[in-house]
C-alpha cells in the first residue's frame, strides 16, 4: 500500500492539464473586440505616427503583440474587418525600416496621401474589374441599322443652344449682389418712407 500512496501524492508533470484551468467569463468575446479594434485602428496613419513618437515600437513585447495579431489575415476573422488598409499597415509594421519611418510627419503625410489617392480612385478601378468584358466574335450582334432622317424642326433644335445652357448664361450675366448692402438700403428706404 505505501507504493500506491506513494504514486498518488506524488507531484505531476508540468506538461500536465491543471485541476482548475481559467475559464474565461465571455468566452474570448471581450478580448476579441479589444484585438478587432486596435487592428483597425492600425488603418489610420496618424495612429500609426502616434504609436511611432511615444515609441511603443521601441518595446519587444508590443512587436510581438504585432506579430501575434497577424491572425487577423485569414478568412475566418477578415470578414469582421471594416477597413481593409490594417491588414496592409499591420503587414508593414512587420518591417523595422517602416516603423522608424512612422515617426516622421513627412512620413505620416504621404501615407496618408496615398490612402486618399488609393480610396478617390478605388470605385474606378474596381469597375474596370467588374463590368463585363464585350462577347466574342462568334455571337457578334446584328449590324445597327442607319438612323430616320431628322425633319427640318429637329435639326433647327439640335443646334440651338440646350436650355441648361441658356440658364447657365443668364445667371452668369446677372450682378452680383452683396446682401449686407441691400439689407443696409432696406433699412434706410424703411426709414425715409
Amino acid at each position: 500500500m505505501d507504493g500506491v500512496e506513494k504514486e498518488a501524492n506524488r507531484p505531476t508533470d508540468s506538461s500536465s492539464v491543471p485541476k482548475h484551468p481559467y475559464k474565461d467569463p465571455d468566452d474570448g468575446r471581450q478580448r476579441f473586440l479589444l484585438e478587432l479594434e486596435f487592428v483597425q485602428c492600425l488603418a489610420n496613419p496618424t495612429y500609426i505616427h502616434y504609436l511611432a513618437q511615444n515609441r511603443y515600437f521601441e518595446d519587444e513585447a508590443f512587436i510581438g503583440y504585432l506579430k501575434y495579431l497577424q491572425y487577423w489575415q485569414r478568412p475566418e476573422y477578415i470578414k469582421f474587418l471594416m477597413y481593409p488598409h490594417c491588414l496592409f499597415f499591420l503587414e508593414l509594421l512587420q518591417n523595422a525600416n517602416f516603423r522608424n519611418a512612422m515617426a516622421h510627419p513627412g512620413s505620416k503625410e504621404l501615407a496618408h496621401r496615398q490612402q486618399y489617392f488609393f480610396w478617390k480612385n478605388y470605385r474606378n478601378n474596381r469597375l474596370k474589374h467588374i463590368v463585363p468584358r464585350s462577347l466574342p466574335e462568334s455571337s457578334a450582334p446584328p449590324p445597327p441599322t442607319p438612323p430616320a432622317p431628322m425633319p427640318p424642326m429637329a435639326v433647327a433644335s439640335a443646334l440651338a443652344p440646350s436650355q441648361m445652357q441658356f440658364v447657365g448664361q443668364t445667371i452668369s450675366a446677372l450682378p452680383k449682389v452683396d446682401m449686407r448692402n441691400s439689407m443696409g438700403d432696406r433699412r434706410k428706404r424703411k426709414k425715409e418712407g
